[in-house]
């Protein structure tokens, strides 16, 4: 008698919250039962119940950048979990309030535990069946990363559905932006799901057609 298969089930949860309606994402393989949390930016309670919903133990919790749109549910997250926090190198300083002026949003939170892992360009990041490789990306923030997986990529607000992240802020840079999305994102197959940190998600196909930032 054939044995069942184990269920593979790929879960990303995606929820709007926040006041700027950023893009927090729960993301793991059923069968592996371990999972991450990227960018807590708020709504803490929705957060926690997709988490518990999701049965995924969180073993890491990511941010894309430190703006505080993208943090401002981290310490309760941090937690409920108990989960290790990674941000790159350069962005590190938000999470203590000194980077580009994180709380300019006009969004009040909770200070968050200092980070764990300082990420930088080509680390891996392996939750149980599922690895995601760091490409840093910056321009939106100086240290703003994309998440590569197999077939997909977070991509923080470094690039949107028919869209880009704001280079307005002090620390951010339009020329490194586009570079970064030009030559670290468009590169990638047409085919490649795009999950953003604002807005529903779209492929590198679509944007290469659709985004006028993407094209060269």
């Amino acid at each position: 008698m054939a044995l069942p298969k184990m269920d593979d089930t790929l879960i990303i949860k995606r929820l709007v919250v926040g006041h700027l309606s950023a893009n927090c994402y729960v993301v793991g393989l059923k069968s592996a039962g371990r999972g991450m949390v990227i960018d807590p930016g708020g709504n803490e309670q929705d957060i926690i119940k997709a988490i518990d919903d999701s049965g995924l133990e969180i073993i890491i919790i990511v941010l894309t950048h430190g703006h505080s749109d993208h943090i401002a549910a981290l310490r309760d997250v941090q937690d409920h979990t108990g989960a290790p926090v990674a941000i790159h190198i350069e962005d590190a300083d938000f999470l203590e309030g000194r980077g580009s002026f994180s709380s300019q949003f006009g969004i009040s939170y909770k200070t968050p535990h200092p980070p764990d892992k300082l990420l930088r360009e080509e680390d891996e990041i392996d939750i149980g069946g599922l690895s995601f490789t760091v490409v840093h990306t910056p321009g939106h923030t100086p240290g703003s990363i994309c998440l590569l997986g197999e077939n997909m990529i977070f991509t923080g607000d470094t690039i949107f559905r028919r869209g880009i992240g704001t280079t307005l802020m002090p620390g951010s840079s339009r020329r490194q932006l586009l570079e970064s999305i030009h030559r670290r994102v468009m590169v990638l197959p047409d085919e490649t799901i795009m999950y953003p940190g604002h807005g529903r998600e779209t492929t590198v196909g679509a944007e290469r057609r659709d985004n006028p930032y993407a094209r060269y």
